[in-house]
């Protein structure tokens, strides 16, 4: 809770002045998921069935009222059952279906107003749980084994996680693992908290029988552990992350977020990151073994526990920020480790996306916010393009300061949300030049005149 008192004091100085447009947001129409609150911190209890992938539990959420007069708390819809509702005890009307999670306040609430909101949930989560043959992962979904706020990254806070498993069992989840409790019952109690505030879509956790191999670093403690149900040489598998983890906290400035890092094997395709662990697919590593200078799933993985996950993006319409910079670090890590011909043929992949795009007529800058005609065209974009920039501003300032900006701009805002704007004053402070005409032409173009 050491952040609370400071948040409060920064939201209520920031939302004075928007007072006056926020007041008719309640009677305007039904309200949106986070409309008019801010999260401060998530608790949830849950005894996860690792057989059938249905859950059961509890959760309290402690937030701040941003606007006045603030009637009704909305959160991203799931197809848990929610009932219990209490906010300080007393019991309130929550209402749940396709539009949201909606608990119906028994007063109006004034901004900077703190409260705590309680209830149960249990139920299939429709998305974000996968059974594996000795227990389960989630990945992505965070809000539908839970209540929280989906599609806002900007929108951190701090994560409390009870998981109470089978004795035996092992388990991952965000931040570190606080403490383990033996319960009657053959039950024992996996206790985790974030070591920073944290973007609802990045809360994720795992549980099974699951093999586990630990490796100690100067950077933090890595865990490899295999869910895929076959034997596994997780060493080998693995060889690259220690050296990989050494070069991205060189160029972040910053050793590993909360000391720790696992990699759970999965069976698959998978490749995803939460806060504290990724998800790491058989079938892509078997695929990439052929050539060891890709290991692209293991690096892009790794390098969002910086860029991405300790230092996250505002909005979706700057999450080139998130993937373009992973995509980036992948090409400078093969750089670093295989020599300048690996840096060169990852850069020409990622400007063979961009001219199929540009011959399509379709090149966008990177905080265009419109609706993309499909997923290869957004990551062509944000991830693509977003890597070709990033190896053309350090081509323009040169190695030493672009990788001085990056440590700048990655200790300045970790634990915290960031803008296109951020990283360019970052690299304009080390660099000592006026940067906008090439943010212009690559990040902003007319979406930047759109928002003024």
């Amino acid at each position: 809770m050491r952040r609370f008192g400071t948040r409060i004091v920064r939201l209520t100085g920031l939302l004075s002045a928007a007072c006056a447009l926020a007041l008719s947001a309640q009677s305007a129409g039904a309200a949106e998921p986070g409309d008019g609150f801010q999260v401060e911190r998530y608790e949830v209890a849950l005894r996860p069935d690792l057989a059938t992938t249905a859950i059961s539990g509890s959760q309290a959420i402690e937030l701040v009222a941003t606007d006045p007069d603030l009637r009704q708390i909305v959160f991203s819809p799931n197809a848990l059952e929610i009932g219990d509702a209490t906010l300080g005890g007393s019991p309130i009307p929550v209402v749940s279906n396709e539009s949201g999670i909606a608990f119906t306040l028994p007063r109006p609430l004034a901004v900077g107003e703190a409260v705590r909101l309680e209830f149960t949930m249990r139920g299939f989560p429709a998305r974000g749980v996968t059974a594996v043959p000795n227990g389960i992962y989630t990945g992505y979904f965070g809000c539908d084994w839970m209540v929280c706020l989906q599609n806002s990254p900007g929108d951190k806070a701090d994560l409390q996680l009870d998981l109470f498993l089978p004795d035996g069992a092992t388990s991952l989840g965000v931040g570190k693992q606080v403490e383990t409790v033996e319960l009657p019952g053959d039950l024992t109690l996996h206790r985790w908290g974030s070591d920073w505030p944290t973007s609802p879509y990045l809360f994720g956790f795992a549980a099974g029988q699951f093999p586990q191999l630990d490796v100690e670093t100067p950077q933090g403690t890595l865990s490899y552990l295999n869910a895929t149900g076959d034997p596994a040489e997780l060493a080998d598998l693995f060889a690259q992350t220690p050296e990989m983890v050494a070069f991205f906290s060189s160029r972040a400035g910053l050793d590993l977020p909360a000391g720790a890092y696992a990699q759970l094997l999965v069976p698959g395709r998978a490749a995803q990151e939460t806060m504290s662990f990724s998800l790491i697919g058989l079938g892509e590593l078997e695929r990439e073994r052929e050539d060891p200078s890709s290991a692209w799933i293991i690096a892009h993985e790794l390098a969002h526990q910086w860029w991405g996950n300790l230092v996250t993006t505002q909005t979706w319409r700057d999450f080139w920020l998130n993937e373009g910079f992973a995509t980036y670090m992948v090409a400078a890590w093969e750089q670093h480790r295989f020599g300048e011909a690996a840096y060169q043929q990852e850069l020409d992949v990622f400007r063979k996306r961009r001219k199929q795009l540009q011959e399509l007529g379709w090149d966008k800058p990177l905080t265009w916010d419109g609706a993309y005609p499909s997923l290869g065209h957004r990551r062509a974009v944000q991830y693509s393009k977003g890597a070709l920039f990033l190896a053309q501003l350090r081509e323009d300032i040169g190695d030493a300061a672009f990788w001085e900006g990056v440590r700048a701009y990655t200790r300045a805002h970790a634990g915290g949300t960031v803008t296109s704007r951020d990283l360019q004053s970052a690299m304009e402070q080390v660099s000592g030049r006026d940067l906008e005409p090439l943010f212009a032409e690559w990040v902003y173009g007319f979406a930047e005149d759109e928002s003024d």
